[in-house]
């Protein structure tokens, strides 16, 4: 089994064909969405992702039809059917099927996908610097939300810095200071200070993010959160990101400097497998 699905109320194994192209998401894109992990029969902070795709619901002007427990409850279930070594991506979603303009909340539909998704190696990637795109401002795109609209621009991008010769791109926001990679949160390091960008609402403040910030205070590093300008780049000691998909990788090249997998990274990733280990399923 490579993809199951839970819709109208049952598992499928596969993928279904459950929009259609009146659909208001087909054409006017209200589906939202969220992604956990599961791996060694780990699943780190599902409830949190849970519960975000149910606000991102909410903020697109959707009626959940599903709570965040039962969601969790049903990943959980989904979980255990598939080996126990499995490497999986867990993405519930909401979405409109009627409305014009804006989605009919009567209208909400869900589905659940769980499906094999094996997990990136950990010898790290390299980036540089976005130029074709910024992150929008909260009055230029649904940024408060976890919503497929946003990402089209992440694809523009990426296509760009693949072109150039690069795995990921540091992108900017409207002001001009970094914002994230263009798939993950960004983090760097310098003289045993870990720093990543304030949150400031033009991107995902992610669960992951929040959790690493979290786990690496507790373990007593200084952590901070500011503007972080693109000058400051060059001299980094370290660069790192923390994302649902790759939870936490290294930075090995920044344009044409070679950086090493530092302590901060080392330390972030190890803190967070201890930390998912007390969350089996």
């Amino acid at each position: 089994m490579d993809i199951l699905t839970y819709w109208d109320g049952k598992f499928i194994e596969g993928n279904p064909q459950i929009i259609g192209p009146r659909d208001h998401a087909m054409w006017l894109a209200s589906t939202v969405f969220d992604g956990a992990r599961a791996f060694d029969r780990m699943a780190p902070d599902l409830d949190l992702h849970a519960a975000r795709v149910v606000r991102s619901a909410e903020r697109m002007g959707l009626a959940p039809t599903m709570t965040a427990e039962h969601i969790a409850e049903l990943s959980r279930e989904a979980i255990k059917r598939f080996p126990a070594n499995a490497e999986l991506y867990v993405r519930p979603m909401f979405w409109g099927k009627e409305g014009f303009i804006y989605p009919d909340p009567a209208s909400t539909q869900f589905a659940l996908c769980v499906y094999n998704s094996p997990m990136p190696a950990a010898s790290g990637f390299t980036a540089t610097m976005a130029r074709s795109i910024r992150r929008p401002s909260p009055d230029q795109a649904p940024t408060d939300l976890k919503g497929a609209a946003l990402y089209p621009n992440s694809a523009r991008g990426l296509r760009e810095i693949e072109a150039r010769g690069f795995n990921n791109g540091i992108v900017l926001d409207p002001m001009g200071n970094v914002a994230e990679f263009l798939t993950s949160n960004f983090f760097m390091s310098k003289d045993g200070v870990v720093v990543t960008p304030i949150a400031n609402g033009c991107f995902l403040d992610g669960v992951t993010r929040r959790r690493v910030i979290g786990l690496l205070q507790k373990d007593g590093i200084k952590v901070e959160e500011r503007v972080i300008h693109p000058r400051e780049l060059s001299d980094v000691d370290e660069m790192f990101s923390t994302g649902n998909y790759g939870k936490v990788l290294p930075v090995i090249r920044f344009e044409e400097r070679d950086l090493q997998p530092g302590p901060m990274y080392r330390k972030a990733r190890q803190l967070y497998w201890d930390f998912a280990a007390q969350h089996k399923v």
